[in-house]
């Protein structure tokens, strides 16, 4: 990985195809106006000093394109550069014209597969701007909300536009690490049962992986946000404060719920190692009890076997189906008396 202080060159270092493209949204208590686009200058007539401007950007490949919005809202080439690293940790640093917040969204796939992507926010005093990897309609629900004022959406700050993404953001947390439990409790119950626990090895490595990338993601919000919450920044009013406190609500059962998550994986690796020792004690058992009933039958052979010439048995006519007979009722009676004890 380059040096970004080294270098004046603003690249995308993702791997989504998805061309840049502009949604802006401008709203205020009497209208809402929507803008859309590729290039910045399609869109930027549209911004209204006098509204909240929202502007959504899907796609990172045109780097030009970000350089401008940056620069038009003030926003430090830094930062710019954190949006174009998907890789970038989980952040929230204040600025004295504007927050920035860089967090993941999850998608859990087939296969239990949990594919992520970066999602960047920054709010200023009347503007937010979102950006996605992707084309995608994570947001549309507040698009809705917007066009239908609800909760007198349109007559609030953009501090609290902020905090109804965040929501958003904890709703997707709140989801994945709720199907992550769902399926350490699942596991967890066919651990329990011997006979089906044979694949439930690569599960458990599959849900760690899981969890340690949702972990990583969550985990540093628990500090920062706590931050956010006691800043005098003035960008967050008093009137909005207890959006950001009930985001912070979400935030913390996420963060209750990974704990959970933790100790049941934990648990979930002792008892697959003791279900594994069961199992192994188990065919051993099985295996012990088949060679004890045959002890006696191979002593029988043995004995049978021997090349003496005074054995009267072995000139008989019925020796050959006595000895049969003999050892089906041995080898019987042995079987019979594991079965009693219960050991087999």
């Amino acid at each position: 990985m380059k040096n970004n202080l080294l270098s004046e060159k603003l690249a995308y270092t993702g791997v989504s195809s998805t061309p840049t493209h502009l949604h802006l949204c401008t709203y205020n208590e009497a209208e809402v106006k929507e803008f859309s686009g590729n290039k910045f200058s399609e869109i930027q007539g549209g911004i209204n000093e006098n509204s909240i401007n929202w502007l959504q950007i899907h796609g990172l490949q045109d780097t030009e394109t970000i350089r401008k919005i940056g620069n038009y809202f003030g926003i430090n080439f830094l930062v710019i550069q954190d949006i174009l690293n998907p890789h970038h940790p989980t952040k929230i640093e204040e600025y004295d014209s504007h927050l920035v917040i860089i967090l993941k969204l999850f998608q859990l796939e087939k296969e239990d597969q949990l594919n992520k992507q970066q999602l960047s926010i920054i709010q200023g005093k009347n503007f937010v701007l979102s950006f996605f990897e992707t084309e995608n309609t994570f947001f549309n629900d507040v698009t809705t909300a917007i066009g239908n004022n609800i909760l007198k959406i349109r007559t609030r700050e953009s501090d609290y536009l902020l905090s109804v993404l965040l929501n958003d953001v904890m709703a997707n947390y709140r989801n994945t690490i709720s199907t992550v439990e769902e399926s350490l409790e699942e596991m967890e119950s066919r651990l329990l049962t011997i006979t089906s626990a044979s694949d439930i090895g690569i599960k458990i490595q599959t849900s760690r992986h899981q969890y340690m990338r949702i972990k990583r993601a969550v985990l540093p919000l628990k500090d920062q946000y706590s931050r956010l919450l006691l800043s005098d920044s003035k960008l967050l009013h008093r009137a909005n404060r207890v959006f950001f406190n009930d985001v912070n609500d979400h935030l913390q059962f996420v963060l209750q719920t990974i704990e959970i998550c933790r100790e049941t994986l934990s648990s979930l690796v002792d008892l697959y190692i003791s279900n594994n020792d069961l199992r192994m004690n188990d065919i051993m058992k099985r295996l012990t009890v088949v060679s004890t009933i045959f002890i006696p039958l191979t002593f029988l052979v043995g004995v049978w076997g021997m090349n003496f010439k005074m054995m009267p048995e072995l000139d008989w006519k019925y020796g050959y189906l006595t000895a049969w007979i003999i050892m089906v009722v041995v080898g019987f009676i042995g079987y019979w008396f594991f079965k009693k004890k219960k050991w087999y």
